[in-house]
């Protein structure tokens, strides 16, 4: 048996730009509901505790949404989880919407959670799998700019809309909501990722290639998988920590440490998010290239140093800007951009997403327990917390070099030359298997 290809495949940016819009909700949804929960505490009368409860409640359900959506991708195939998870969106927003009293507000916000945590890996492995090795990375680099744009809107969502009482809480909720049906809709005539069609194909008929295995997480703790593996979920879940406290806690620190005016902070915030799409294409530019490495060892150094401007030259106005500038430019190309591409690269098609989900799951879980103590850290001694903060990341980067400094695995290349022998061999009429890759 030969596999089919259909003769019209749809254009990878479509189904980049179309899936990315996961990561665009997922930043959205996170700042609109931080605002909008302030906005909401008044006009629904939500004590403080119950904010809390509301905030977690959205973490939590990424994390663990991530954790499930990303085997039932890899199960039951893109497509189908996908959209179910859109609209899991669509139906958590509606509520957080119209919601009449907390525990409607609190059901919602987990809808929203969940969905958007099952989405992210599923989402991720359609778009490296529409792609091909020439364009992989510069797409998946696409859904991070997207990630940034939906900072972007609801930053000045809130800007435009946050003294208006609760109808600009539904303004902030609602924005989640038409986005996600809008992409619920363009995401429809995407067909399943042919990749994992011929996956399943081969996985049924008995064919022995690499994206055919059933790989389940025990296999990931065995070679070759285990060295990207772990060093995917040190790598991120460490650097994720101090990227999740300047999301969460910026206008904290500006406003208790620093001392600037809210509006002020939210201003100068604004006016450095350009620079973010600047880098974002400067990434795409070089991640499909011999280039990359070097320069994520470039922003590692200054992710990691832009800290140090904080500990040695105390807590300033000019040296948050200064902080902001380097820290984000060692992001581009040193965090969640370059932990994608690798995430797609190192894991067979039947598991790329789990994979994916897996690792998503435990970086949200440890942000989570890191901003619980956040504050009082802060409250403490800044500097101290900041020393914290750029261990974490010095740590988490020592695993990405252990894992990926070097010759690089791209299970795209194994499976390709798996998919090529057997269609010889079958055109030839011989009864033949592909056997894994030799474990290195």
């Amino acid at each position: 048996m030969t596999i089919s290809t259909p003769n019209r495949q749809p254009n990878p940016w479509f189904v980049g730009i179309v899936s990315g819009m996961a990561s665009y909700i997922d930043a959205c949804a996170i700042v609109s509901n931080s605002t909008a929960l302030v906005i909401y505490q008044d006009a629904l009368g939500i004590s403080n505790s119950q904010v809390g409860l509301a905030s977690s409640a959205l973490t939590l359900g990424i994390a663990f949404g991530a954790l499930f959506g990303g085997p039932l991708g890899d199960r039951f195939g893109r497509k189908h989880v996908f959209s179910a998870t859109m609209l899991m969106i669509v139906l958590g927003a509606t509520c957080q919407v119209f919601a009449p009293s907390f525990p409607i507000l609190l059901a919602g916000t987990i809808l929203v959670g969940l969905g958007t945590g099952a989405d992210l890996p599923v989402s991720l492995a359609t778009i490296a799998e529409s792609a091909t090795d020439e364009n992989r990375g510069k797409i998946i680099g696409l859904s991070n700019m997207l990630w940034t744009g939906g900072i972007l809107g609801a930053v000045v969502a809130g800007a435009v809309v946050g003294n208006w009482g609760r109808l600009g809480g539904q303004v902030m909720y609602g924005q989640v909501l038409v986005i996600a049906l809008i992409t619920l809709l363009l995401r429809l005539p995407i067909p399943e990722s042919e990749v994992w069609l011929a996956a399943r194909r081969e996985r049924e008929s008995g064919t022995g290639t690499v994206r055919a295995e059933r790989v389940t997480i025990a296999t990931l703790l065995k070679p070759p998988y285990f060295k990207p593996f772990i060093a995917l979920i040190f790598f991120y879940a460490l650097v994720n920590i101090p990227a999740n406290t300047g999301g969460q806690f910026t206008t904290w620190i500006n406003h208790h440490i620093i001392g600037m005016d809210i509006a002020f902070s939210n201003q100068i915030g604004l006016l450095m998010m350009p620079l973010g799409f600047i880098w974002g294409v400067w990434f795409m530019r070089i991640v499909d290239t011999p280039k990359r490495m070097n320069y994520f060892y470039l922003g590692a150094a200054c992710y990691v140093g832009a800290y140090f401007i904080y500990i040695i030259g105390g807590f300033h106005v000019w040296s948050y800007i200064a902080v902001s500038l380097i820290n984000g430019f060692g992001g581009a190309f040193a965090f969640e951009g370059i932990m994608k591409v690798w995430t797609q690269e190192s894991f067979p098609t039947l598991v790329r997403a789990t994979a994916q989900g897996d690792i998503v799951f435990v970086a949200r879980i440890v942000a989570a327990l890191a901003a619980s103590v956040t504050p009082s850290l802060m409250s403490l001694s800044p500097r101290v917390a900041y020393m914290v903060l750029a261990g974490c990341a010095i740590v988490g980067y020592a695993f990405a070099i252990w894992g990926f400094r070097g010759k690089q695995r791209n299970e795209f290349a194994v499976e390709h030359h798996a998919e090529a022998d057997v269609a010889a061999a079958e055109d030839a009429g011989l009864d033949f298997t592909v056997s894994p890759e030799p474990k290195h």
